[in-house]
């Protein structure tokens, strides 16, 4: 066994490669191998880190520095003065938003705000391990949990211990895990499928694809206890094809699985066989619906299937098949290993556990948090995601993406849980978090939303395919100053008939991100349609660009407006042409006197 004096810990996810880790990566082994130091200092390529926004990110151990924002030209610095002089990079340290950067400290994880106030369950491993070696997987209690099952509990006995866990679907729909595998097992059949749902489609969401890329063992392990569990031999993950690393690091985990014993026949010695195979979705949302994800592994086109019957009694190929998302299963393995009492100390009583959260749009901290169930919404946005930008006031949160809803700023204080977020008009969702400020206008986020549903929809039924194209036709009309009176009133009608009325849950919760926000910003579409005007100064359409008094009449305005609009001599007052403006906005990027105003 090899004993290295540190380790570096450089960020493998989608992030921080798309940012340039791998090149780190080169630079460190190619500066290590120089110093002769690749038997003294390991290289690791991790999972997400989840404090996205400062990466690329690199962490040194056993001191546990965090630098951010790491270029290849900073990487010499790291390994000169760092790792041979023992000397920290000041300049590259990660500091808070409110610190100044010659003030900053070394801190560790657990005294970063990003990270004091989260519990990372199912991200454990992310950011910790290397993903694409079975080995510190299985130094970090990998697999334990198969064999505890196998070896020394009955499938009745497993289910009675997600069950007593309270552990509920972090897919959207927050349904008993345990309940569920206990119908698949209790339907017979020859025949018996585990599916893992991987097709995270909700914009702003990549909570799934980052346990995929930096825990995919504890899928694969977690999958082969639901097969043992409920009777099935076969599983199948369901991944987006736009997650290529995701992708190679569980076809790799299935792999070595498969070369270690721990899938395929006769698992632990014993008489239990099981096997998982990967197929890969073209993108399209509605496969997120577990009756259309399975119609799409056959071979069809994706879409739903009415229910009942539900697939713990005909999916997948008419089998019985029990269907979780990524997030639910990363969670069973650690309840096998540490008990359902010890997950159950966490969160509500309802909403036992931890949730995580993709946290993004106008935020400080974008990035992946885990925390546990009942967290108020503040301490998230505030304490965690570090507040708004450029001291802006925050106005409202969407979550469960296209089919959440808004939270205005008058419930920041909501508890994060299945129940309160439903009373808030909301729901959990998958767990997409995008923050939004004074800026933003919130008929057209609806409009947004809209519009990616209506795109996405597969068609199948009515309400949906026909109903949600005429709401996004009377909200483009709205953003556009075309707006008529009866408008708000034809949205809530046609939002409630298509829940009422459509196939299937993507369909039925289409509406809500355009009833949340008429519900709570009404006065903003009133103002859209009454008196023309975007209150958010967002809407093109309903915005007018106006020079005040600051105007010292430098010209810069006028000589880069694309349509002359701007009328004025050297050194004098200046004007726009509101009938010749196309209200692009080039005046107010090009002034530097802060002349230009929108109303």
């Amino acid at each position: 066994m090899e004993l290295f004096r540190s380790h570096v810990l450089v960020c493998g996810g989608t992030g921080c490669t798309s940012s340039g880790s791998p090149k780190l990566i080169d630079r460190l082994n190619k500066q290590l191998a120089e110093h002769h130091l690749e038997k003294e200092i390991k290289v690791i390529r991790t999972g997400c880190f989840g404090l996205c926004e400062a990466g690329p990110v690199v962490i040194v151990y056993p001191e546990g520095t965090f630098y951010s924002h790491v270029k290849p030209e900073d990487i010499d610095t790291i390994v000169e003065e760092h790792l041979i002089k023992g000397r920290i990079v000041k300049d590259l340290l990660y500091h808070e938003h409110e610190e100044r950067p010659e003030h900053v400290e070394i801190k560790s994880l657990n005294d970063m705000n990003f990270y004091k106030d989260q519990n990372r369950v199912a991200l454990r491993n992310c950011g910790v391990i290397d993903p694409e070696s079975i080995d510190e997987y299985l130094a970090f209690d990998g697999y334990k949990a198969l064999e505890k099952c196998l070896l020394h509990m009955t499938p009745d006995e497993v289910i009675d211990e997600i069950t007593k866990s309270g552990l509920r679907g972090r897919g959207g729909g927050g349904f008993p895990t345990g309940l569920k595998w206990k119908f698949s097992k209790n339907t017979a059949g020859d025949q018996k499928y585990v599916v893992c749902n991987a097709d995270e489609g909700d914009p702003g969401a990549f909570m799934d694809r980052s346990i995929l890329e930096g825990d995919p063992h504890s899928i694969v392990e977690a999958m082969t206890i639901a097969g043992y569990a409920t009777g099935a031999s076969e599983g199948y993950v369901y991944v987006r094809y736009e997650y290529p690393i995701a992708v190679k690091r569980f076809s790799l985990a299935i792999q070595e699985a498969r070369d270690y014993g721990l899938l395929g026949k006769n698992i632990f010695g014993t008489d239990f066989s099981f096997d998982i195979f990967v197929r890969l979705g073209a993108g399209a949302f509605v496969c997120g619906e577990e009756t259309a994800l399975m119609t799409s592994i056959e071979g069809n086109r994706g879409e739903p299937r009415p229910r009942p019957p539900y697939p713990s009694v005909k999916g997948l190929f008419g089998k019985p098949t029990t269907e979780n998302n990524v997030e639910t299963f990363a969670n069973i393995p650690i309840i096998i290993n540490k008990g359902a009492d010890w997950f159950r100390s966490m969160g509500t009583e309802k909403s036992t556990g931890t949730k995580v959260f993709a946290l993004g749009g106008k935020i400080n901290n974008t990035g992946l948090v885990e925390i546990p169930m009942g967290t108020p919404l503040r301490k998230i946005i505030y304490d965690i995601g570090g507040g708004i930008p450029n001291g802006k006031k925050f106005k409202a949160v969407q979550t469960g993406g296209p089919s959440g809803g808004c939270i205005p700023e008058s419930m920041i204080d909501v508890s994060i849980d299945y129940d309160s977020l439903k009373a808030a008009g909301s729901m959990m969702g998958s767990g997409g978090m995008i923050v939004m400020d004074e800026d933003n206008c919130m008929v057209d986020i609806a409009r947004f939303y809209l519009d990616f549903t209506v795109d996405e929809s597969c068609g199948k039924c009515t309400p949906c395919r026909v109903g949600t194209r005429r709401m996004l036709e009377i909200l483009e009309r709205i953003v556009e100053g075309k707006g008529e009176e009866g408008d708000i009133e034809k949205l809530e009608e046609l939002g409630e008939m298509i829940k009422r009325s459509s196939l299937c849950g993507l369909g039925q919760s289409a509406p809500n991100p355009v009833l949340s926000t008429i519900k709570h910003f009404r006065s903003e579409y009133e103002a859209h349609i009454r008196e023309k005007t975007c209150p958010a100064h967002h809407c093109s359409k309903l915005m007018k660009y106006y020079i005040t008094d600051k105007c010292i009449g430098c010209t810069a305005c006028a000589r880069k407006c694309p349509v002359n609009a701007i009328n004025g001599k050297v050194k004098e007052h200046h004007d726009i042409d509101q009938e010749k403006c196309i209200k692009c906005g080039v005046c107010m990027e090009t002034c530097r006197f802060n002349a230009i105003e929108k109303r």
